[in-house]
């Protein structure tokens, strides 16, 4: 663990390390960094910095004592950025909630997840799925859903606007696209596949891993994941490695030197990555008074896309709703049980454009659906549109 002393003229750093008073010394550097090269408008901001760093190791104690000017801090950090792999991490776009659906976009698509916490309720699939008849597809991804197939409930709930186009199903993990009536017609080479990566806490009939859908859509290449990761804050490391083995299992014994990538990759689900570093009262005091902004710093899936280890080059949208677990079953009330658990943004949609040249996206709504009751998630939506560029 680091422990700082900082001396800046800067109210801004000083904020900075209020909130994050554990950051690391790499994290805390390349803030420095952006202030001088004036990402961060800190107009009073000087150049000299002192840091004092004290660690206490096995072999014995060490202090370090840094004095910079700016050019020679700025000279440090180019030197250590040479050095280093580049990460995009994810990146955070702005909803545009304006849109005319199909009018300036060759497809547009709903996309829905949602951990079932082993119940089905009719009027809830209704409340999600029944609002989206303007979408030339719809993407529904369900976990802990506990029949083997309830596409019928779906299609009932869509009330004929959509047909199923294709489904994905490893037990309690369910992945299905529907579209319009004629979109079949649009369809080519749809394949199904999943990857287990375990049970989901001892519960029969109850699966942990992906399921996935690859289809071309009007000449549109696409993959949908659906994922359901390992609990618990503890277990960062675990998600990153699941990603990582369902990310390379999927379809590939599908791969040959002639098959090209997908030009659009989605995943969803319950992604289960946990917001850490806080306690559970001073998160939920923050979400009363409609801040929980200010945590998205504390998410560990931003935290460990930033280091490259899971969705590097991925984008979603801004985290504006209230974190979606876990809330007791029939409220919207945070947990009340023993565990008292952090409310956490567990529920995400990501996705990936391979070719922001090719194929421009824009994304129009990123939201949970807080009227849904009966489970301990927060159903997530959100509405991308695809517009496909005119090659010279």
């Amino acid at each position: 663990m680091f422990n700082f002393s900082f001396y800046v003229k800067s109210n801004e750093l000083a904020s900075y390390l209020s909130l994050y008073p554990s950051t690391s010394i790499k994290t805390f550097m390349r803030f420095v960094q952006a202030v001088l090269h004036g990402i961060y408008n800190l107009g009073t901001a000087s150049c000299l910095c002192s840091v004092v760093i004290k660690r206490k190791k096995e072999m014995g104690n060490w202090n370090t004592t840094c004095a910079c000017t700016r050019s020679k801090l700025k000279r440090k950090q180019m030197d250590s950025m040479d050095h280093n792999t580049h990460h995009e991490g994810i990146k955070t776009l702005k909803v545009n909630k304006v849109c005319n659906f199909s009018g300036n976009s060759d497809l547009c698509i709903c996309v829905v997840t949602w951990n079932m916490n082993g119940q089905v309720v009719y009027e809830d699939l209704v409340e999600l799925v029944g609002s989206n008849s303007k979408c030339d597809l719809l993407v529904v991804g369900l976990q802990e859903v506990p029949r083997k197939n309830i596409a019928p409930l779906l299609q009932t709930a869509l009330a004929d606007t959509h047909v199923l186009l294709g489904k994905a199903i490893m037990q309690s993990l369910q992945l299905y696209v529907f579209g319009t009536q004629n979109s079949g017609i649009f369809i080519k080479e749809l394949k199904v596949d999943k990857h287990s990566v375990g049970g989901c806490g001892g519960l029969i009939g109850r699966k942990k891993g992906a399921v996935a859908i690859r289809m071309s859509y009007n000449g549109i290449r696409m993959v949908f994941i659906s994922c359901h990761l390992s609990a618990h804050a503890r277990n960062v490391e675990e998600r990153n490695s699941q990603c990582r083995h369902i990310s390379h299992s999927l379809f590939s014994k599908h791969r040959n030197p002639y098959s090209k990538p997908a030009q659009v990759t989605v995943w969803l689900g319950d992604l289960n990555y946990r917001i850490q570093g806080i306690k559970t009262h001073p998160v939920r005091n923050l979400i009363q008074k409609n801040l929980h902004r200010l945590l998205t710093g504390k998410d560990q899936l931003l935290q460990e896309a930033e280091r490259g280890q899971v969705f590097d080059g991925y984008c979603e949208g801004t985290l504006t709703f209230k974190p979606t677990y876990k809330y007791d079953v029939g409220s919207s009330n945070y947990d009340t049980s023993y565990k008292v658990r952090v409310p956490s943004w567990t529920d995400r949609i990501l996705f990936k454009i391979q070719d922001m040249e090719e194929i421009r996206a824009s994304l129009h709504s990123y939201e949970s659906v807080d009227d849904i009751h009966s489970s301990d998630h927060k159903p997530v939506k959100a509405h991308l549109c695809l517009k496909v560029n005119e090659q010279p």
